[in-house]
């Protein structure tokens, strides 16, 4: 082989290398997309939930901090 083909040869690898690269950075990038729309989904639904919970608590009834401990404490 000579230097000029082996020169080619190092080429061609580096190019294949750098197209596989190119294809995993689109490819986790895609991954990423994807879980960050559901993680911005999954917060706009526990907010929901939270306010549903919280709105779910009777008036009448005093936070945890508020309540005298039981009497064996």
């Amino acid at each position: 082989m000579t230097e000029i083909e082996q020169l080619q040869h190092r080429i061609d690898e580096l190019e294949m290398k750098q197209a596989f690269q190119e294809q995993t950075i689109d490819d986790l990038n895609d991954a990423l997309t994807k879980q960050q729309f559901m993680i911005d989904r999954m917060e706009v639904q526990m907010r929901f939930l939270v306010g549903k919970v919280k709105g779910m608590q009777a008036p009448n009834m005093a936070n945890e901090s508020e309540e005298t401990p039981p009497p064996h404490y």
